[in-house]
C-alpha cells in the first residue's frame, strides 16, 4: 500500500468567504440589472368562439356558418396560438417570454379567458386587458401581462374618431391604451389596429394622427413616461400615416421630442416582413417607442433590440402558398394553421 502524506495549513476562511459573496452577488446584481425584457405583438387573425354575439357579423364563425367553424376547430386555433405566445421571445429571455403581449382580432373576453387557460401559457398567469369595441365584426385588441412584471394601473379604450360625415355609421376598434408599473417606471401600452387596406390611407392617416394625440397628452401628463404604440397598422414604416403622422424614425439618432422610434424601416428595407402578400413583404406589425425608452442616463429602461418571430411551423411548407404564413383558413378550407401575420418583439433592458 502507498501512503501519501499531505501537509495541511491554517487559513483564515473569511477573506475567503467575503471574495466568493462579492463575486456571487456582483453577478447577480449584473445579470438583474442586465437583463432583457420582452413585449410582444400578434395578430391572431379571427380568434372567434362558436356562438354569435349580438349586433357583431360573426356568421362566418358559427357551426353553420361558411367556415364550418365547430368547436374543435375553435379548440385547435386556441392550442395553435397558445403555443406561438408561449415561444416567443423564450430563446433570448427564458422561459417566463414576454411580460406583456399585444393581441388584434380577438372577439371577446370569452376567448382570452380560454386563450389564457391553455396549458403553455397557463403556467404563466397571464392576465388580461380588454374593453369591448365597436368594431362591426367584432374583432378587438387586448394586452396580456404577467402580473408579476406589470402593475396593472389604468385601462380605457380610445375610440377611433370617424372625420367624415359619409362614414358615421361606420364603426372600427379603438385604441386600447394600458397603464401601469414596469420595471419600477410608468409604463403605457397603446395597443392598435388600423383601418384595413380595403379603405384608402386616408382612414389609416386619420388614426395615426389621433394615435399621435393621444400620445402628446400622455406625455404631457407624465414627461417622464415609457411609452410603446403597437399594432396591426396595415401600413408599412415608411407609409405616410406611421412616417408622417405619427413620426416614427428609422433610426435612433432622428428621434426627437415629437416623434418616436421605429425599429422595423430595416427590416423591410432587407426584405424581412411580418406578412406576405402577392409575394412580396410587408411589415404592418410594428412596435414604436417613445423617446424616453430609447435615450437617458443611469438605470432606465432602455430598447435594447426588436425581432420579428419566425418559426417554420408557421409557414406553409408546400402547395400553392408554400413560404407564406399559414393561416386558419385559404377561402373556406381549414388548414388548421396559426395567422396570416407574424408576431414581433421588442427587448428591452434596465
Amino acid at each position: 500500500m502507498i501512503m501519501r502524506h499531505y501537509k495541511y495549513y491554517k487559513v483564515n476562511p473569511f477573506p475567503l468567504i467575503v471574495v466568493l459573496c462579492l463575486a456571487l452577488s456582483g453577478n447577480v446584481m449584473a445579470g438583474e440589472k442586465g437583463k432583457l425584457r420582452a413585449i410582444g405583438f400578434y395578430n391572431v387573425e379571427n380568434l372567434f368562439d362558436t356562438t354569435h354575439d349580438e349586433g357583431k357579423l360573426d356568421e362566418d364563425f358559427l357551426p353553420e356558418g361558411r367556415n364550418e367553424w365547430t368547436p374543435v376547430k375553435y379548440s385547435h386555433k386556441l392550442a395553435n396560438i397558445s403555443a406561438v405566445l408561449a415561444e416567443m421571445a423564450t430563446d433570448k429571455v427564458g422561459k417566463q417570454g414576454c411580460d406583456i403581449i399585444g393581441l388584434a382580432e380577438v372577439e371577446n373576453s370569452h376567448v382570452l379567458d380560454d386563450l389564457i387557460a391553455q396549458e403553455p401559457l397557463r403556467k404563466r398567469g397571464y392576465k388580461y386587458c380588454h374593453i369591448e369595441g365597436p368594431d362591426m365584426r367584432g374583432i378587438d385588441c387586448a394586452l396580456l401581462y404577467n402580473p408579476k412584471k406589470f402593475k396593472l394601473r389604468d385601462v380605457k379604450l380610445v375610440p377611433y374618431i370617424q372625420e367624415l360625415k359619409r362614414d358615421s355609421a361606420f364603426r372600427t376598434r379603438g385604441f386600447l391604451t394600458v397603464s401601469g408599473t414596469y420595471c419600477g417606471e410608468h409604463l403605457t401600452v397603446v395597443v392598435c389596429h388600423l383601418p384595413s387596406r380595403g379603405s384608402t390611407e386616408f382612414y389609416r392617416r386619420l388614426g395615426a394622427r389621433q394615435i399621435k394625440a393621444l400620445r402628446d397628452s400622455l406625455l404631457s401628463d407624465d414627461p417622464q413616461l415609457r411609452l410603446i404604440v403597437m399594432g396591426d397598422m396595415n401600413d408599412d414604416p415608411m407609409d405616410k400615416s406611421m412616417a408622417l403622422e405619427l413620426r416614427g424614425k428609422r433610426s435612433l439618432q432622428e428621434v426627437g421630442e415629437g416623434d418616436m422610434f421605429n425599429p422595423w424601416w430595416n427590416d423591410l428595407a432587407e426584405g424581412h416582413g411580418s406578412m406576405t402578400f402577392n409575394g412580396l413583404p410587408n411589415l404592418f406589425d410594428q412596435i414604436l417607442l417613445s423617446p424616453s425608452l430609447v435615450r437617458g442616463e443611469g438605470n432606465v429602461l432602455r430598447y435594447a433590440d426588436h425581432e420579428i418571430f419566425s418559426r417554420h411551423y408557421l409557414f406553409n411548407p408546400t402547395g400553392n402558398f408554400k413560404g407564406y404564413t399559414k393561416r386558419t383558413h385559404s377561402g373556406a378550407t381549414w388548414l388548421d394553421g396559426y395567422s396570416d401575420h407574424l408576431p414581433t418583439i421588442v427587448y428591452l433592458r434596465k
